[in-house]
């Protein structure tokens, strides 16, 4: 990778960074929540079933609707599986996906440091690949009908916030994506594979099938933890946290990184972990900054009426 393709995927990651802070800035001196609805407003008293059959005919509208989210999740996984099929069994360009990953972490003889053993395992590979395009495509619709199920059961002000999060969800996703392909993935395959070519005993040539599984696992748990900002701003905006609860809660969430960082680390090496543990601290931190700019309620308290004799 040249210095100049690492300045700009850098570039890249600041400024999806920045974006979630500058509108959650301007959304605190801009907007001002609602007044809380009112208590219980809401709430609905819990229903009596006289038998199992009532009970399941009262939840049928659920599932029902579980089921259509299921059936539009899988669709945009599906349609995004076609694209990363397309990427990844060639075409009439050919580009292939698994071709410029071994060229980014392996190098330009990456044909001959790689090897199939089961008869299937190129074909097992690429469909992983191309699964793993899909999901990543669709994770907007994903999120999106996760959220839509469980937005009857939040208030008008909380479905507000939480559609207006969406966009940022995605946002961090990618720069999580970015994150691993110029700094994560590259130091746990260099690690992995000098440890094992410095060694005179053995050749090191690992399979197609297991070059591949390190770096989507990695990919996609730094997509899931530079989502860490926004779902802390989400939770701090409809009252589950505050800026305050999370700083003084540091110590603990400093030792759950590292555990957490220890278990998804491919590697046993420190390095790994710092550069995993490194980034989701300063994610928690940058949580607790967007959670200081949530706005504040509306002030509903009636003034005290003091009479003169008091």
């Amino acid at each position: 990778m040249s210095s100049t393709q690492l300045y700009v995927g850098i570039g890249i990651i600041v400024a999806l960074l920045v974006v979630p802070l500058l509108v959650a800035v301007a959304v605190r001196f801009l907007i001002k929540d609602d007044e809380p609805e009112a208590e219980g407003a809401q709430i609905e008293p819990a229903m009596q079933f006289d038998s199992l059959k009532d009970f399941w005919q009262s939840n049928v509208p659920h599932l029902l609707e579980l089921r259509d989210r299921l059936i539009k999740a899988s669709a945009g996984i599906m349609i995004g599986g076609i694209l990363g099929s397309y990427l990844v069994f060639g075409n009439p360009g050919g580009f292939n996906v698994i071709d410029v990953l071994a060229q980014q972490f392996i190098g330009a003889d990456y044909v001959d440091s790689l090897q199939t053993i089961e008869i299937a395992e190129a074909f097992v590979a690429s469909m992983s690949v191309a699964l793993a395009i899909g999901i990543a495509l669709a994770m907007p619709v994903l999120v999106y009908q996760i959220v839509a199920f469980f937005a009857p059961g939040l208030y008008a002000r909380e479905k507000r916030v939480v559609f207006i999060a969406l966009p940022f969800v995605f946002e961090l996703f990618l720069a999580g994506l970015a994150f691993g392909w110029l700094f994560t993935v590259p130091a746990a395959i260099n690690f992995l594979y000098n440890f094992g070519a410095n060694a005179n005993s053995y050749e090191v040539r690992p399979t197609v099938n297991d070059f591949l599984s390190i770096i989507l696992r990695l990919m996609l748990w730094n997509g899931v933890i530079f989502e860490m900002p926004a779902i802390i701003y989400l939770l701090a905006r409809i009252g589950v946290v505050s800026a305050q609860t999370l700083a003084n809660t540091r110590r603990y969430a400093i030792v759950i990184i590292v555990i957490f960082a220890a278990f998804i680390t491919p590697t046993g090496d420190p390095f790994n972990l710092l550069l995993l543990a490194g980034p989701m601290y300063l994610l928690y931190e940058m949580g607790i900054l967007l959670a200081r700019f949530v706005p504040k309620p509306k002030d509903t308290a009636l003034p005290i009426q003091v009479s003169p004799g008091d």
